[in-house]
């Protein structure tokens, strides 16, 4: 399962972004009375809840609720690679990961297709956008009907590239949301509207736009007393003429450029010469594929 980013600056819980940030998990069948058994190596390995409490398997448990299977025994590893409390779509992934396998452990998976599937992790996650990047790959665009999670998905220009700077602490994305408020001008709604629209068009078409498409006036500022070192570090490679946004509610920084694969090791310099010591520069590729699963023989045991 890709990791992502949301929000792009403008698109407030609207645009997602995946990346080849991974997840790989894999679940067997035990036979009943068994329980539940979780392995989990890599990000939030130790801290994560096992057992039933296990994210994956409480998104499996509400997708197979959703089509009425029947909730089986399981044993599940988890290799996680999406960096954990960082704004990087990790509680995402894991949910999309579980109504994933949920359909793959279905006699007939096409109840849980891709609609159903992302209504169910939206509705988890609450909101779709990491949901529906992790879901369908690429480019992704959000919105909620009648209470229905609802995404399209955008091809990325051939060119877009992305970095990620990472920084050592983490910000639970609870409490940035819990600084946005209750009301934004009109102004500055007008504002992240055309931002929002230019930034699709950045991202599918023209990354040369990308600097004014990731301009964001609702709520990066709202945030910035929760990490400062973040919003100083934005601010310091817009200055720079580099789309540089908050990745979701945080704490990482998001610099996207258009300037194709050959391109990405100079621009990760550039982030790596603005932000110092203190942050991990990495240069996912941006995932075009999103959630992908095949069955095999022998998963691997929990211990």
């Amino acid at each position: 399962m890709p990791g992502s980013s949301a929000n792009l600056g403008p698109a407030f819980d609207a645009v997602g972004l995946a990346l080849d940030l991974r997840d790989e998990l894999a679940v067997r069948l035990l036979a009943p009375g068994a329980g539940v058994r979780v392995e989990v190596t890599g990000q939030g390995a130790g801290r994560v809840a096992a057992g039933e409490g296990h994210l994956v398997v409480r998104a499996l448990r509400t997708a197979l609720e959703r089509v009425g299977a029947p909730q089986p025994d399981l044993a599940l590893v988890c290799r996680n690679g999406v960096p954990f409390g960082r704004g990087a779509g990790s509680s995402a992934a894991a949910v999309v990961a579980g109504v994933v396998l949920a359909r793959a452990l279905l006699e007939e998976p096409g109840l849980l297709d891709d609609e159903t599937a992302l209504d169910v992790a939206a509705g988890m996650e609450g909101h779709p956008d990491n949901a529906a990047a992790s879901l369908l790959g690429g480019v992704t665009i959000g919105w909620v009907d009648d209470g229905v999670s609802r995404a399209v998905r955008a091809e990325p220009s051939a060119d877009l590239v992305a970095v990620l700077a990472v920084p050592s602490a983490e910000l639970l994305t609870a409490r940035a949301r819990a600084m946005l408020p209750a009301v934004v001008p009109h102004g500055d709604a007008v504002f992240n509207a055309g931002r929002a629209a230019l930034l699709v068009e950045a991202l599918t078409r023209r990354p040369e736009l990308l600097l004014p498409a990731t301009a964001d006036r609702l709520h990066q500022d709202c945030r910035a007393p929760a990490a400062p070192a973040t919003a100083a570090l934005v601010g310091a490679l817009r200055a720079q003429g580099l789309a540089a946004a908050v990745s979701g509610a945080g704490p990482s920084v998001l610099v996207l450029a258009g300037v194709g694969a050959a391109g990405a090791p100079a621009l990760a310099e550039r982030v790596t010469a603005v932000a110092g010591p203190g942050w991990d520069v990495r240069t996912p590729a941006v995932d075009r594929g999103g959630a992908r699963w095949s069955p095999v023989t022998s998963p691997p045991a929990t211990s």
